[in-house]
């Protein structure tokens, strides 16, 4: 088959240029005109491409450095950053290189810079593999790194690094059995209930994608919906539920679920989830701490810094630097204590979010309990399927870190905990 993905190619260059020039989280820049008019195909290119050389960025500019005198101009810069991902990974040098040349050279800006691009990848062709294969597994940034090490040990954050560095495998949630959905699909039944691909394919080709028989959903993402439990006969609310896999969970219990998001626009890829899955909820568009009412059970899957999903989403440390971290976490504590008003007597509340700084997990949970004394952690409800009892932590809530299940692909970072309202 002809390699012929200049388009492909020159998009996941401009994909570069939002992330690492306009500071735009990929996942927001793929709806740029000039990814959105692509062939479907070529478009699921481009985005693999900026993913995993997003992921490899620090190799990349490493294996670039010796060949460019300085810094070429950013278009260009990523443009090299494509070429040379390609080439150290087994990419066709002809291909790469003529429609990097080509790229360079259709825009009347860089146009002059199409023989340096030429002349640094034919010096990537001959020495970057080789040099490519002798560097170390790309880090996390210094503003995040210091305080992930504080907390895990450097042995452990670099055990993280190494499964960010292999990416993520595909993680299904079935609507009905488990196991016939990892028969339908050539998956695999994990412990927790969720089928894992590890193959990469396209996911509505998949059995069952048409009839909503299951969702995208990471396994750790999994578990907070596991460990809260549903039951067909309860009033639930679930706050910040944008995508929906866990309203989608919560509704295929049985159980009356009302779902809350801000956006309109993440809350349109619920409701189209919910229709693909047959599932119904009452979804509201509003602020979480506007709710009220009274309800069995509360699950808060918190606004978060979301550093537990960086090995699907690589751009996330490029993009953030930590500064609003601090407001993150007076969120969370806020939503928490607006929260605890909405259970009835006896009721329960799962907190959640999809981050590995303890102060968006552990502490959050620690300061809730001082607050409010009454409240009583529930250890047993972490008692599921597949969970190690070495991940419940001091306070009675669960650490989940993407070293975890290193053998078969890992896991997002997650903390979870359960707590109860007396009655």
């Amino acid at each position: 088959m002809a390699d012929n993905g200049v388009a492909a190619r020159r998009a996941a260059a401009g994909l570069l240029g939002q992330v690492l020039g306009e500071q735009q989280m990929l996942s927001e820049a793929l709806g740029a005109p000039f990814v959105q008019k692509l062939p479907f195909d070529e478009r699921a290119r481009a985005q693999r491409l900026a993913t995993e050389t997003l992921r490899s960025l620090e190799r990349v500019d490493r294996v670039l450095k010796p060949f460019l005198r300085k810094s070429p101009p950013l278009a260009v810069n990523n443009v090299l950053r494509i070429a040379t991902y390609e080439l150290c990974t087994g990419g066709a040098a002809h291909g790469v290189v003529n429609d990097a040349v080509s790229s360079v050279g259709a825009n009347k800006r860089t146009a002059q810079l199409k023989g340096l691009t030429n002349a640094v990848l034919r010096k990537v062709v001959e020495k970057g593999p080789t040099e490519w294969a002798k560097l170390r597994v790309p880090r996390l940034p210094k503003w995040l790194r210091g305080p992930l090490v504080n907390a895990y040990g450097s042995e452990s954050i670099g055990a993280i690094e190494r499964i960010h560095f292999a990416g993520a495998p595909l993680d299904l949630t079935a609507k009905g059995e488990s196991a016939a959905l990892a028969k339908a699909v050539g998956g695999t039944l994990l412990d927790t209930g969720s089928v894992r691909i590890s193959d990469a394919v396209q996911v509505s080709a998949l059995a069952g994608y048409e009839e909503g028989d299951w969702w995208v959903q990471d396994a750790a993402a999994a578990l907070p919906v596991e460990i809260l439990a549903p039951k067909a006969s309860e009033k639930i609310i679930d706050l910040c539920c944008a995508p929906g896999g866990k309203t989608m969970q919560i509704a295929a219990s049985g159980a009356s679920v009302t779902a809350v998001d801000t956006s309109e626009r993440r809350m349109q890829r619920v409701r189209e989830n919910l229709e693909r899955s047959k599932l119904n909820a009452e979804l509201v568009v509003g602020d979480a701490l506007d709710t009220s009412g009274q309800y069995d059970a509360v699950l808060l899957d918190a606004p978060c810094s979301a550093t537990g999903t960086i090995r699907r989403h690589p751009d996330l440390p490029l993009v953030k630097d930590g500064s609003e971290f601090g407001e993150l976490i007076e969120l969370q504590a806020r939503m928490l204590s607006h929260a605890i008003t909405l259970l009835k007597p006896g009721g329960r509340l799962v907190f959640c979010t999809c981050s590995l700084l303890p102060d968006e997990g552990e502490c959050q949970v620690e300061d809730l309990l001082d607050m409010h004394p009454e409240l009583e952690i529930d250890r047993d409800a972490l008692k599921v399927a597949g969970i190690d009892a070495d991940w419940i932590t001091e306070e009675g809530g669960l650490r989940l870190r993407p070293d975890y299940w290193a053998e078969i692909g890992g896991m997002d970072g997650f903390y979870i905990a359960l707590l109860r309202k007396p009655v």
